[in-house]
């Protein structure tokens, strides 16, 4: 089974962290983002996976190219035009075969494997409040997609897509996007898959849907933590460093040192990474980092920083108050 993730977006909103890395590389959960949806992707059958790199792709081969030996391929989008526009550079990838697309931020818990095994094309849904962020989609009266709209003003539905696309036949998504972007149809200034997956539907494809159990945000710091939260929830790690005291749910890696701290609750602390004196809470900590004498929370540390707070001495009188 062939997948396509596109990862080539730079992450604006995920500013300094992605000054330095892709989005896809931000740790949470113990590992990067792009490492849950391929390891998923691995778990579920697919064996083959092209990645659309782009804004510090080197980085992205590197990573892959040193802790996976499944097959890929990587293929470069060089102006940001959409994630239509993204999946249609995976030429190789639309053919007379079913294909899998994911979107390199949407971290996912989800049985694909009768999904693949389905006699129709099947986008992952999900109900939201708010569904003007995202695309949504109506179903006819056989349950079938029969309009899907790219963040509507006014939506008429609260399903909304959340990045995974099975389609049974490639190539015809490949048609469709080629009509996309012969029309120069664009919403909000880009060639969206929402709209490709439109002319699929009016070609007469048949498209289902399947409901997406687990769908965690990893656009901005607010929803890293709260998606790093969950992932820690389902990690059963029983940690116990002298001198120190684990608050779980955490994910302290092997290769990390803590001392004289406390960790926890909800805190990852990736490799090569030393904690020292210092207290972290609802946090995350990049590798090769160093915290010293300092009290976080909920806060994002990438690689290879250095942070060194103080301890403080106080002589306070009654119904004072303190802030530091």
């Amino acid at each position: 089974m062939k997948a396509i993730i596109p990862a080539a977006g730079v992450g604006t909103r995920l500013r300094p962290h992605t000054l330095v890395i892709p989005k896809v590389l931000i740790n949470v959960g113990g590992k990067p983002i792009l490492s849950h949806i391929i390891d998923q992707a691995l778990e579920s059958g697919i064996d083959d996976i092209a990645f659309i790199i782009g804004y510090r792709g080197d980085q992205i081969k590197e990573y892959i190219e040193s802790n996976y030996s499944f097959k890929h391929r990587f293929y470069e989008q060089k102006e940001m035009l959409g994630i239509a526009h993204a999946i249609s550079l995976a030429e190789e990838y639309l053919r007379d075969e079913p294909v899998f697309i994911v979107l390199g931020d949407t971290i996912f818990e989800a049985d694909l494997k009768p999904v693949f095994k389905g006699k129709y094309s099947s986008l992952g849904v999900r109900e939201v409040e708010d569904p003007r962020r995202f695309g949504t989609i109506e179903l006819d009266e056989n349950g079938f997609a029969h309009t899907l709209v790219e963040k509507p003003v006014h939506p008429k539905s609260n399903l909304t897509l959340v990045g995974l696309y099975f389609l049974k036949n490639g190539r015809i998504l490949k048609e469709s996007i080629e009509e996309l972007i012969q029309r120069d149809h664009k919403t909000k200034g880009e060639y969206q898959i929402t709209d490709a997956l439109q002319y699929v539907i009016n070609k007469g494809e048949k498209i289902t849907t399947f409901h997406v159990d687990g769908w965690y945000d990893c656009g901005k710091p607010e929803t890293i933590l709260s998606t790093n939260r969950h992932l820690l929830s389902r990690i059963k790690q029983n940690h116990k460093i002298e001198g120190s005291l684990i608050r779980p749910p955490v994910y302290i890696d092997a290769a990390a040192k803590v001392e004289n701290s406390i960790i926890g609750p909800n805190t990852t602390i990736a490799k090569g990474s030393t904690i020292r004196n210092s207290i972290l809470i609802n946090s995350i900590v990049g590798n090769e980092s160093l915290v010293q004498n300092a009290s976080l929370k909920d806060s994002i540390i990438g690689d290879r920083a250095a942070i060194s707070g103080s301890f403080n001495t106080l002589n306070v009188s009654d119904f004072s108050e303190i802030t530091l």
